[in-house]
């Protein structure tokens, strides 16, 4: 039986990606929430989980793991199996790609937006929503012709993308152009013990 928890912060899509892939592959877990706001994140006990100061935090028995797209492909590999863990090479690292794109244009647009105004930072989120809508529109061509991101079934890319996709509104970047989009995300949340990400009451109707 794992011995999971998960160190986590509920608004971060971050830590949602991985505690969405504990509930798809019904894995027990208990959870931390680390109080990023008072700082909790930068205390010493937390920086011995974690010397980046980030959450989520994976605690696997003896393993401790951060960064949430290394915490997917460690969970997909020990305990997803043949249908979460590709053995062709290009199928993995198609994954792989988008898996960039999380941590890149995704991290540093829509999520950045999304941030600015959740946490009401002076910042100009102008290029931040150029930055989302790019994406966006890349996104839109994509997902015209596949059902996910890699192929006709869900991954650990899909789940990556998928947070700071779906509230990209509340960082005021509109979802109503890109149908394709739209569609990809009712997919994800259709599967079975998908986890919701919770709304936060700011930015543009979701």
């Amino acid at each position: 039986m794992p011995d999971i928890t998960l160190h986590r912060l509920t608004l971060s899509g971050h830590s949602h990606r991985v505690e969405a892939f504990l509930h798809l592959l019904d894995l027990p877990y208990r959870t931390v929430d680390v109080d990023v706001l008072k700082g909790a994140h930068k205390q010493p006990n937390f920086l011995a989980l974690n010397p980046f100061g980030q959450v989520p935090v994976l605690q696997d028995g003896d393993v401790t793991l951060s960064d949430s797209n290394a915490i997917l492909v460690y969970l997909a590999a020990r305990y997803g199996g043949p249908r979460w863990q590709p053995g062709d090479p290009v199928h993995a690292a198609r994954i792989q790609r988008w898996l960039s794109v999380a941590a890149g244009e995704l991290a540093h647009g829509a999520s950045a937006a999304r941030v600015a105004v959740l946490f009401k930072r002076d910042v100009d989120t102008t290029p931040l929503i150029a930055r989302a809508n790019a994406l966006l529109a890349l996104m839109e061509r994509h997902l015209a012709d596949s059902p996910f991101l890699v192929g006709a079934e869900a991954s650990i890319a899909d789940l990556a993308l998928y947070g700071y996709t779906a509230r990209a509104p509340e960082g005021n970047v509109s979802l109503v152009p890109y149908a394709a989009v739209r569609a990809w995300l009712e997919r994800v949340e259709a599967l079975p013990r998908f986890l919701p990400f919770a709304k936060s009451p700011v930015g543009l109707p979701a």
